[in-house]
């Protein structure tokens, strides 16, 4: 048998003598076998694996994708060699000054996202953070205590919702010691909360000294007797 331009012929197999007509074989026939024969392990020992033939396909298709570049690159592949060199030198450049990308740090959640809690439950909850190390989140439990305590103290109305920089600015009014402060504080919270960045201990000592601070602030209220007799001096 002998496969010539993609047809099967089927030639002379067995001669019964040499007067009789030579003895053939039905072509489906001859072509299952032909079949059956080569899927045999034999013919197929040093074919290449799965993987290998995987492998085999993306090289080819990058080989294509970068011949067909290459056509349009002046310079052919030396030029886009050089192209992709340049475009690779200017994104380490951006990368070595701009450093790897954080989110833009934003206020849109509010402070307070779980059940309410008492000022104590909150600072409670941030020395135990501390204490194993957890920054961030006693960042966060620190900076709400702070929040909570000021509106345990009427200092601020209680306002579902209130973001951490709202807190501040509005507390500062009241404050006004201790307004920087709180703006600071304020911004750690929202770094670390929205921003994508981690605090450290000397972040959270920052945000437990200020509340400890305000614990022993008397507020400067505008209606005040103290406030009242400066204003009949003035």
């Amino acid at each position: 048998m002998s496969l010539t331009g993609g047809m099967l012929s089927v030639v002379p197999m067995l001669w019964h003598s040499d007067d009789a007509p030579p003895v053939t074989v039905p072509r489906d026939p001859a072509r299952e076998a032909a079949r059956r024969e080569l899927s045999k392990q034999m013919y197929h020992e040093h074919d290449p694996s799965l993987l290998q033939r995987a492998l085999n396909a993306v090289w080819d298709w990058v080989d294509g994708l970068f011949g067909a570049a290459s056509t349009v690159t002046p310079g052919g592949s030396v030029g886009l060699l050089v192209i992709l060199l340049a475009v690779l030198a200017i994104a380490g450049a951006l990368w070595w000054r701009l450093g790897t990308p954080h989110r833009t740090p934003t206020s849109s959640a509010s402070l307070f996202d779980d059940r309410p809690r008492s000022a104590a439950e909150h600072r409670a909850a941030a020395e135990a953070y501390a204490a194993q190390g957890h920054w961030n989140q006693a960042v966060q439990a620190r900076m709400r205590a702070v929040v909570r305590s000021l509106e345990e103290r009427a200092l601020l109305d209680v306002r579902p919702g209130r973001t951490a920089d709202e807190a501040a600015s509005e507390a500062g009014s009241t404050l006004p010691d201790h307004a920087t402060r709180l703006r600071a504080a304020a911004r750690d919270f929202d770094d670390v909360t929205y921003g994508g960045r981690a605090a450290d201990e000397a972040t959270y000592r920052r945000q437990a000294t200020l509340d400890d601070d305000l614990e022993r602030t008397r507020p400067q209220l505008a209606d005040s007797p103290h406030n009242a007799r400066q204003g009949a001096a003035g």
